[in-house]
């Protein structure tokens, strides 16, 4: 280890989305900024969520948009009033990376991949004059409360004017969010909460033949309820996927932290799937009626009630032959089909985590109560939000609220 600190002017570890925009703000000011990060390459993560085409905001109703942070909505509202979907949308413009919203109100880049607004993004960084480190983990606090990081070939300890924590959370870990840090935080006594599984999918024991002829299948144009402790129902439309595992899918997702936490308070979770969300209960009564007496049960459920394939066998796996027989119970059952959960998948397959540094750990512009001068910002910070651009948004929101607090209090002393 070597034997004096280096003494740096603004440390930023983690090259995630949140690192990389503390890096980005600090560094237009005219700091200079070392980024560690422990793999090979920065942005692992932001490349993989590009895979599914970089949805980065939401353009929707501002009041609706803060509400997808749910009990977190306010401690989190004034860093996303200052860098919101609209902001983000004119980063990325600035950037040569232009967007456009989706059907479902979803905002991609019109390329929809990754790896071009990252390569621009680090090409701006370095033109700043950012340093990045790569191979570089940290190991937590020395006992003079320096921070410790290993290179690939040495132990160095950094002092810092400015220290920003991005080290994500714990989902993904093969891609740098293994959320390791969280025992160093909790042996220097600051306020963690462990993580939880966020936007996963649920196991559910589906019959063999199922499994083999539909995994992986799409339940198109479904919806999915469940009732969360407070008795607030939490519903989502879209389309699912049959996993050989049981459960996945944009909708899943969305309501996937009511189910968690049912689980983890009672040991099950029964939600309710809406197989024909466009078709009132009393509209496939109506159609039903009208078979024809000779009509098979298989031609009922396909052709009055619209069931096929992945949906059909959804149908099927999840209702009795007592019910399959009583043909007027079946609206009903398509309208309000219940499934029981009593597992999640885990952590490190889930698409974000729930816990992380405490609220109370931190100061209103996420500076840490009991280390002076270091911010903790991005997912390791303890929220959650559904898929849909949420994430990101407030990633880079919190980076963005954090850096210009330092550059406002680092100006205030220099001066």
């Amino acid at each position: 280890m070597s034997a004096s600190p280096l003494h740096l002017t603004a440390v930023v570890i983690g090259g995630g989305p949140a690192g990389l925009m503390v890096a980005e703000q600090l560094s237009n000011a005219g700091v200079i900024v070392d980024l560690y990060d422990a793999k090979p390459t920065v942005g692992r993560k932001f490349l993989r969520a590009g895979i599914g085409g970089l949805n980065l905001t939401h353009n929707e109703d501002w009041s609706d948009f803060v509400s997808r942070y749910d009990e977190k909505a306010e401690v989190l509202r004034p860093a996303l009033e200052g860098f919101n979907a609209t902001a983000l949308r004119a980063w990325a413009a600035d950037l040569g990376v232009e967007t456009f919203v989706g059907s479902s109100g979803r905002v991609f880049p019109i390329e929809k991949k990754a790896a071009p607004l990252l390569r621009r993004w680090l090409s701006r960084l370095r033109e700043n004059g950012v340093r990045i480190h790569s191979r570089h983990r940290w190991m937590g606090w020395n006992e003079k409360g320096d921070i410790v990081i290993q290179s690939p070939t040495d132990v160095l300890t950094v002092k810092a004017e400015m220290l920003f924590f991005a080290l994500g959370g714990g989902s993904w870990s093969a891609l740098g969010s293994d959320g390791h840090w969280l025992a160093k935080f909790k042996e220097n006594n600051i306020e963690c909460k462990d993580f939880r599984p966020s936007n996963c999918g649920f196991n559910y024991p589906w019959p063999m033949d199922l499994t083999q002829a539909y995994s992986g299948a799409p339940i198109k144009s479904i919806a999915i309820s469940v009732q969360d402790a407070k008795g607030q129902e939490w519903r989502q439309r879209g389309d699912a996927v049959i996993s050989f595992y049981g459960i996945e899918g944009g909708p899943v997702y969305a309501i996937s932290a009511p189910i968690r936490d049912a689980i983890e308070q009672y040991g099950h979770c029964t939600v309710y799937w809406d197989l024909d969300p466009n078709r009132s209960l009393a509209a496939l009564q109506k159609v039903l009626a009208k078979r024809r007496p000779k009509d098979s049960l298989a031609n009922v459920l396909r052709k009055q009630c619209g069931l096929s394939g992945a949906k059909l066998a959804l149908f099927k796996a999840l209702t009795s032959k007592q019910q399959m027989a009583d043909i007027d119970g079946i609206p009903a059952l398509i309208k309000c089909l219940p499934q029981t959960f009593t597992s999640a998948r885990p952590i490190d397959e889930a698409i974000s985590t729930d816990g992380g540094i405490s609220f109370s750990a931190v100061d209103d512009k996420f500076m840490l109560k009991r280390v002076a001068n270091t911010y903790c910002v991005g997912e390791m910070l303890d929220w959650e939000a559904p898929t849909g651009g949420y994430l990101l948004t407030a990633c880079f929101a919190t980076a963005v609220w954090a850096a210009q607090h330092a550059l406002a209090v680092r100006a205030a002393r220099v001066s």
